[in-house]
């Protein structure tokens, strides 16, 4: 609900009409600040680009400290259009991701591990032999892989020298970003978390709704240092009156792919959304009960508003729009992003490349950390082009072993896929995409839905925005891409995907060697 379309101001009459949210989304890649106004447009937004550190092959880490420089910075000139008080702040986040810090100084420990970070492989795998991957998936809906934040924070606790001591005599703090954030951002008044965000960690029972302490002894990790855990919308207190001349409530956190789904007002049972950023995730809507998945799917907290849980089915692809990252600045391939889909309409429709992008492992229905990259079915012919096309195929070729999976799991065919993120600005791409599920896809007016679903949440706390069966009667599409491609060549194409996945899988090395790697 963003971009020229606005909402009903219904329950908007208790505040002025220039009243606004700010959202902040803080992603992999960048950070984002986006004002919204009380009829869900944008007023303003700016953006910084994070350094990606890679202290060694498979390592993925941030600097805590250039993250805050870069929402304080982005959030000061968002703010500079608004002519109207700060009704609250909604903050989107990357999940997983884990930062320690001191509570005294509020000093990272370390470097941020990031979510697509494989150095804990080892450590999980030791978690699996020792058999505790069901009570895992049976309490938090998970599977154990490095993706989640509990083994990076092993890592961290058996890696700082100390630090263990001092997390168990309550000095240190964890937080995934939107805990770090909030730290920051309270003055340090305030640690905790939402239900989205705490439920990836893999220390989180999603049924129970709390920490589980038999997970956290068997990982050994200190209850200690662990955050509050509120709904997706509720009192995370206000920013310090320093940081931006006023205290402004914080109403609103999620993960950011929660957000999205929120953002796309996708509240009903059987709604689904896919988001492309740095990676791509699906998430379908179940419901008020969680459910297992059978195909390797996992089971989430979709969102919590107003004491209600809701669940979701979600399946991770760890590399979509990094694709591209990829074949811009290590290839050459490409200037800017916007090229690759020229670039792919170009391509010889006739050659069958394919791009497996295992540069942080598969994710689901794979869950495969060793995996690496490969580039398969390369002839003389082939060029820029051809390896573009690749790229943005993978992605398609990737969402549709989700859908399968999904689908199985629910018993149901998906029929429309929603879509967001940058990649879906791309015509060419989700053309592919609806051609190889093949499914509906539904393109939003405003495809900044996870600023939009943190904004969302906050504003509906605070009284500015309307209900979310409004906002689902409201929600309207910008672009439909409808299926195209003859059937025997979609399941031509889509069986030479899997085989160069099973070929992918056949070549990577054995876990044991990648975590000395």
């Amino acid at each position: 609900m963003t971009g020229d379309r606005s909402v009903d101001h219904t329950r908007a009459d208790r505040m002025s009409s220039s009243a606004y949210v700010l959202a902040i989304d803080q992603g992999t890649t960048s950070t984002r600040a986006i004002l919204f106004d009380a009829a869900g447009r944008i007023r303003s937004a700016a953006q910084f680009e994070l350094a990606q550190i890679y202290p060694r092959p498979g390592w993925v880490e941030h600097d805590p400290d250039e993250i805050w420089r870069s929402v304080v910075s982005t959030c000061r000139e968002a703010l500079g259009a608004a002519d109207g008080p700060i009704a609250a702040i909604g903050v989107a986040s990357q999940r997983e991701t884990v930062v320690l810090w001191e509570r005294r100084t509020g000093r990272p420990v370390h470097n941020a591990i990031v979510w697509q970070d494989g150095r804990t492989a080892e450590i999980c795998r030791s978690w699996r032999e020792g058999g505790l991957a069901q009570p895992v998936s049976q309490r938090t809906g998970l599977v154990i892989d490095p993706y989640f934040s509990a083994s990076k924070i092993r890592w961290l606790l058996d890696s700082v020298p100390g630090l263990r001591e001092r997390a168990r005599a309550g000095e240190i703090a964890f937080g995934t970003i939107d805990s770090f954030l909030l730290w920051r951002l309270s003055g340090g008044t305030r640690h905790a978390t939402d239900a989205t965000n705490a439920c990836r960690t893999m220390l989180f029972d999603i049924r129970r709704l709390a920490w589980d302490q038999e997970l956290l002894d068997a990982f050994g990790i200190p209850r200690a240092i662990l955050p509050e855990v509120l709904d997706t919308g509720a009192d995370f207190g206000t920013t310090t009156r320093e940081l931006f001349d006023a205290e402004i409530p914080v109403a609103g956190m999620a993960g950011d792919q929660h957000a999205a789904l929120i953002g796309q007002a996708c509240f009903r049972p059987g709604m689904i959304k896919s988001t492309y950023g740095t990676g791509a995730f699906v998430l379908l809507n179940i419901g008020r009960e969680p459910a297992a998945s059978r195909h390797q799917l996992l089971t989430t907290i979709a969102y919590r508003l107003g004491g209600e849980t809701f669940y979701a089915l979600e399946g991770s692809i760890f590399v979509a729009g990094a694709t591209v990252k990829w074949l811009r600045d290590r290839l050459g391939v490409i200037a800017a992003a916007a090229e690759t889909g020229r670039l792919a309409a170009q391509a010889d429709s006739g050659q069958r490349v394919y791009l497996v992008p295992g540069f942080a492992g598969l994710g689901a229905p794979y869950w495969a950390p060793q995996a690496r990259g490969a580039l398969i079915g390369l002839t003389a012919e082939c060029g820029r082009a051809e390896i573009a096309r690749a790229a943005l195929e993978a992605v398609a070729y990737q969402t549709r072993d989700l859908i399968e999976a999904m689908a199985a799991d629910v018993g149901a065919a998906v029929s429309t896929l929603r879509v967001d993120g940058g990649m879906s600005e791309s015509n060419w791409a989700m053309q592919f995409v609806a051609d190889i599920l093949p499914a509906v896809i539904e393109r939003p007016v405003g495809i900044e839905t996870t600023a939009w679903g943190a904004a969302y949440v906050a504003g509906l706390i605070r009284g500015l925005y309307p209900d979310p069966g409004t906002m689902v009667d409201q929600w309207r599409p910008e672009r439909r891409f409808v299926p195209v491609m003859p059937a025997a060549e979609r399941e031509e194409r889509y069986a030479g995907w899997r085989r160069a996945v099973a070929g992918a899988l056949a070549a990577a090395p054995a876990a044991s060697a990648q975590a000395g790697s």
